[in-house]
């Protein structure tokens, strides 16, 4: 049996890795912050920024859909936007989606954005918008893609973004309810040689709004990351100041059981560079704030 890969499955990280990097001239010419990180900033006035991010739910609901969970994909697209946005500090207000296929559904696009807006109402956020494309030379017959957008407002006086990291804080992790929506082109590869149905395939990505709001209200965060394609060290990476990097005891927490199954096919280095492995945020506090906390590493 061979093991499995991402890049093997179609999908490359280093490419969109480049992306990021080919376009952040031209994105940061048109005055923005934080490009490259898990939500845009725009300065509102000289004491808020509006932060903004938007992401779709790629492949998942391929497998979702003929085992009746596409409602968990709507679901999955609000958490995962909401929780791109309070890394930033910011408190969530709005979500616009896009849902597109070759012919419009109206059973399927009814579930998909029920599923957001049960999110969207837990999370206290207005679901605005949004738009239906039908478009048939574009998409597979029965597939179907999702996105949403999510602005919030940071003051900048509470503005998270990593800059005030040190080395020896503490990174905490705070667990996934499973894969979340991330690494499904793999999962789907993985599904073609064993089947696997329990809950944390596809159980929605968890909303981590109130975690990090409780967390701010013990400790002094100083950078949050939303574990999402890339893995733990992956994203954190993408809010740590230049000469800081992350050291993950990968032995700290229990994984979900859907990461003991895709380990049979896929290697552990691959698990980690392309799942969440039951870590679905991350957070980053002084040491001595840490006491009582799920402590996955340490920033060196």
């Amino acid at each position: 049996m061979s093991r499995k890969t991402y890049a093997q499955a179609g999908v490359s990280l280093t490419a969109a890795e480049a992306v990021v990097e080919r376009l952040r001239n031209a994105v940061e010419s048109t005055g923005t912050k934080g490009f490259g990180a898990f939500a845009g900033l725009y300065p509102l006035d000289e004491r808020t920024f509006l932060a903004a991010s938007m992401d779709s739910i790629g492949t998942k609901p391929i497998v979702a859909r003929p085992r009746g969970a596409l409602r968990n994909c709507g679901a999955d697209m609000a958490a995962h936007c909401i929780n791109d946005v309070i890394t930033t500090g910011a408190r969530p207000l709005l979500l616009l989606d896009y849902v597109a296929s070759a012919k419009l559904d109206v059973e399927q696009i009814a579930e998909l954005v029920e599923g957001a807006a049960e999110v969207c109402r837990i999370a206290g956020v207005a679901l605005v918008g949004g738009e239906t494309g039908e478009m048939p030379d574009v998409y597979r017959d029965g597939e179907l893609d999702f996105a949403a957008a999510c602005v919030g407002m940071v003051e900048r006086s509470e503005l998270i973004d990593g800059t005030r990291v040190e080395a020896g804080d503490a990174v905490l992790g705070f667990p996934s309810a499973g894969v979340h929506a991330n690494g499904f082109t793999l999962v789907r590869r993985v599904l073609e040689e064993e089947d696997y149905d329990e809950p944390d395939l596809l159980a929605p990505t968890r909303l981590y709004l109130e975690d990090a709001q409780a967390l701010r209200g013990r400790a002094n965060v100083r950078a949050l990351a939303h574990v999402t394609g890339g893995g733990i060290l992956g994203n954190l990476s993408r809010v740590l100041p230049k000469g800081c990097e992350a050291s993950i005891d990968w032995d700290a927490w229990e994984r979900p059981a859907v990461f003991d199954w895709l380990a049979r096919h896929v290697d552990e280095a691959e698990l980690r560079n392309v799942f969440n492995l039951g870590i679905g945020f991350c957070a980053v506090v002084p040491a001595d704030q840490a006491a009582g906390e799920l402590v996955i590493g340490e920033i060196r």
